[in-house]
Formats: C-alpha cells, structure tokens, sequence
C-alpha cells in the first residue's frame, strides 16, 4: 500500500471515531441531527477553550467523558480514544453506509 494510502485510511478512522463520540454522546438525538446545530455548539466549544475559561472547562469536560468511559468500559480500549463498536449498518444505524 502505497504511503498516501495509509494516510488517508488513517484520517479516515479518526474521522469515524470523531463522529462515533458526536452520536455516543448524544448530539445527534438531541439536535434531530440538524448539522448547523451541531456544528455550532463545536464552535461554541472552541471558542470556550480559547477563552480565559479554557483551562477550567477543558478539566472539567476530561473528567466528565473519563467518567462516561469508566462507565461504558466497551466504549474505551485504555487511551484516550473510542473504539467503534460492531453496528449493523445496512439497518442504517452506523455511520458508514
């Protein structure tokens, strides 16, 4: 596989494990998926974390998706990243078509 490959399969994985946190988290049910939504509570987010609260909300949202991972043991691998679960997606539940 030629090196671009890899790249591009592994920004393509991180991408789906982004989304995968979006929908565990819950985003997506809350905001009947309205893309604007989402993406500007992100926005929101980001500008939080550059503000001169940015430290304490960046403690205070590790400790809390810690917490959710600690309580969902089959949604965390031991780092700081999700891993995926099998899903079924021809019934249209994953995020892959």
């Amino acid at each position: 596989m030629r090196s671009w490959q890899v790249k591009r399969r592994k920004r393509t994985r991180h991408l789906i494990e982004l989304g995968g946190l979006i929908v565990k988290a819950g985003i997506v049910d809350v905001t009947g998926d309205d893309r604007a939504t989402i993406f500007g509570a992100l926005l929101w987010m980001a500008d939080k974390l550059q503000s001169d609260q940015g430290e304490r909300a960046r403690v205070q949202w590790a400790a809390k998706g810690k917490r959710a991972f600690e309580a969902d043991p089959a949604a965390h691998n031991g780092t700081n990243r999700t891993v995926l679960a099998a899903t079924d997606y021809s019934a249209g539940t994953g995020l892959l078509p």
